[in-house]
């Protein structure tokens, strides 16, 4: 088992964070989704950890991390902040930025905000596995019927009338409820059944709700018309410019490939890597083709 640290982040919250491999080797920041914690990246740690430093937090409003209740403590600006303190805290001066799911929809803010030549600096390169680009994201959810009917269970965690069932039953209740799980089966039973303890903690529950309860996309119901609104202003982001790999696995439930259908246009050193056969958790459903394709890509960009 790997040893979980506490770190307590200038703005209050405190994580717990893995920390392994070399202290002064360049560091990989890995940042987990919905709604699994450090562990989704076991894989990846074993593997690296020897050549570079991998850091792993359970995110705000996981496990044993900080769990502020309000949904307003889980904007996504909070979310990428706390990234940089924590590196900041870590002593990591630059990073390469890893993330899947929600952790990759935060990674995209904080290369965005980080990269080198333009933001902070800070960032050097991206590793994202299924996560949608926000500016690609919200126009699918408008126009998109497979999306939008892939992202229904997002107004259902955003549904309070659902809370009650969560207080009750825990946060597996409403997964049940709101999502067909992909594979089931793809999962170490050991795994599946300390994720199914971690989703017992109630304040966690509503924590990691929150991540969807703040965000700012839209989320049309199925009978709206399937076009941008008249009002609609796409976000005004700049091209990333850091080389980034993007890893998406072609059998994703939630988030189907026409996700990736316009990135070169917004990212300026972009390599692709399609794993078929393969359904969302790609980190830990398909372990050495994501780490064969990280592996090649931070050599070729070191």
């Amino acid at each position: 088992m790997m040893d979980l640290k506490r770190v307590k982040l200038a703005n209050g919250i405190e994580l717990d964070v893995i920390d392994e491999g070399p202290k002064d080797a360049p560091a990989l920041m890995f940042l987990h989704g919905f709604p699994e914690s450090h562990r989704t990246w076991r894989h990846q740690i074993a593997h690296f950890s020897d050549r570079f430093r991998c850091i792993a937090p359970d995110q705000r409003g996981y496990r044993g991390s900080s769990k502020p209740q309000e949904v307003e403590a889980y904007r996504p600006d909070k979310l990428i902040g706390d990234i940089f303190l924590l590196a900041t805290e870590l002593g990591v001066d630059e990073f390469t930025i890893v993330g899947h799911d929600w952790g990759g929809a935060i990674a995209w803010g904080v290369a965005l905000m980080g990269q080198k030549g333009i933001g902070t600096g800070r960032v050097s390169r991206a590793v994202i596995a299924n996560a949608p680009h926000p500016a690609i994201f919200q126009k699918l959810l408008f126009t998109d019927p497979h999306q939008r009917e892939s992202s229904q269970y997002i107004r259902g965690f955003r549904n309070t009338d659902n809370d009650a069932l969560v207080r009750e039953h825990g946060l597996a209740a409403i997964l049940m409820k709101e999502i067909k799980w992909d594979r089931p089966s793809a999962m170490e039973p050991e795994e599946r059944e300390a994720l199914l303890q971690d989703w017992q903690d109630r304040e966690a529950a509503f924590g990691m709700l929150n991540w969807y309860r703040a965000s700012p996309m839209i989320v049309p119901p199925m009978d709206a018309p399937f076009e941008l609104p008249a009002d609609y202003k796409p976000p005004q982001l700049p091209n990333l410019a850091i080389p980034t790999l993007v890893i998406w696995a072609m059998d994703d439930i939630a988030l189907p490939p026409g996700n990736m259908v316009g990135m070169e246009d917004i990212i300026d050193d972009l390599t692709i890597e399609k794993v078929s056969g393969c359904g969302h958790f790609v980190p830990w459903e398909a372990p050495e083709k994501f780490n064969a394709a990280m592996d090649a890509f931070l050599a070729r960009t070191a």
